[in-house]
């Protein structure tokens, strides 16, 4: 089985798939794509969300088909992350790069499973600091839940929506994976 575990920037990923991973040690945890990158940029730009949209792609393409995962982000992420950006004024891409981006994003959607969206809620208990960029923030969150219903972009993986304090995110999760195995 394939997880991949999707929201915007401090919206609890980190938390669920620790808190996850805990109890299946047989799942391969795959780390953000943003901690492999060597540096990020004052400013993040197009080009550093399709470095990680790269990465998150290729590592899901790589997996053994008996390997269970489960990674923090996925293409659909970074593809959010794109349409963000052009909401807000800050793209520097033209129709073309998101046009092949989204056909990576797909190709690699194909791969997953279980996609879970963390979308923003105000019971989540997270407190974000002012320096996170919370217009991204609230930008890619919206992009994300957008792309999420496209289903050539999502491959066929069943989507599930979590929300609440950790405890509760961890045991929808569970209920997710009984119910896709």
């Amino acid at each position: 089985m394939r997880i991949v575990v999707s929201g915007t920037h401090a919206s609890g990923k980190s938390t669920l798939i620790a808190d996850f991973a805990r109890r299946h040690r047989d799942f391969v945890i795959l780390p953000d794509p943003f901690e492999l990158m060597d540096a990020a940029p004052d400013e993040p730009d197009a080009g550093f969300f399709l470095s990680q949209l790269g990465i998150a792609s290729a590592r899901l393409e790589e997996l053994s088909p008996d390997e269970q995962a489960i990674a923090e982000r996925g293409p659909l992420d970074f593809l959010a992350y794109l349409e963000a950006l052009d909401v807000l004024g800050r793209s520097t891409r033209g129709p073309e790069l998101f046009r092949r981006s989204a056909e990576l994003a797909a190709r690699a959607g194909s791969q997953v499973d279980l996609l879970v969206l963390l979308p923003l809620a105000a019971d989540s208990g997270i407190r974000v600091p002012e320096d996170e960029d919370l217009e991204l923030r609230d930008a890619m969150n919206d992009a994300l839940l957008e792309l999420a219903d496209d289903p050539d972009l999502t491959g066929g993986a069943v989507i599930v929506e979590i929300a609440g304090d950790p405890d509760t995110r961890l045991a929808r999760l569970e209920e997710a994976v009984a119910a896709v195995v």
